[in-house]
């Protein structure tokens, strides 16, 4: 190796390890395109499914609670809602989310107050589908506790 290190050393280190990432970072994303199909099921998305994710995002869900790690961290995670409170029983769930949705907010003081959507049965049936899906997703075993 040379004594100095010279402008076309640089140049072509530069551009080598530019060159480098580009190609990890194509790798990644390719193997992140052919291995997703395999983990979201995607083939189970229905319309009521379709129509819980509209629910979630019309209400701005994702502006206090997290799902699958991504949102705000003000009110629990609800990747892993259908297990903690439906024990795996969708219909079980549905009435748990029926039931949690037209009593808030809750009068406990001190408690944060989720805000009342007024929203119908069928809208949270169908935001249930959506949350049912969502913890279906094969996420690695997010979140960690089954707390959230």
């Amino acid at each position: 190796m040379a004594e100095q290190f010279t402008k076309s050393m640089a140049r072509n280190i530069y551009y080598g390890g530019g060159f480098f990432f580009f190609l990890l970072l194509i790798g990644l994303t390719v193997d992140t395109m052919l291995d997703l199909p395999k983990r979201d099921h995607r083939e189970n998305i229905t319309i009521a499914v379709a129509q819980g994710k509209k629910h979630w995002e019309d209400n701005n869900c994702i502006g206090c609670h997290s799902l699958l790690g991504e949102g705000a961290y003000f009110a629990p995670e609800l990747g892993n809602v259908f297990q903690r409170r439906g024990g795996g029983d969708e219909e079980t769930f549905k009435q748990f989310l029926i039931s949690w949705m037209g009593v808030q907010p809750l009068p406990i003081p001190g408690r944060r107050k989720m805000p009342q959507f007024h929203l119908s049965k069928q809208e949270i049936n169908e935001l249930a589908e959506f949350l049912i899906w969502t913890s279906r997703i094969n996420n690695n075993d997010w979140p960690p506790n089954i707390e959230g």
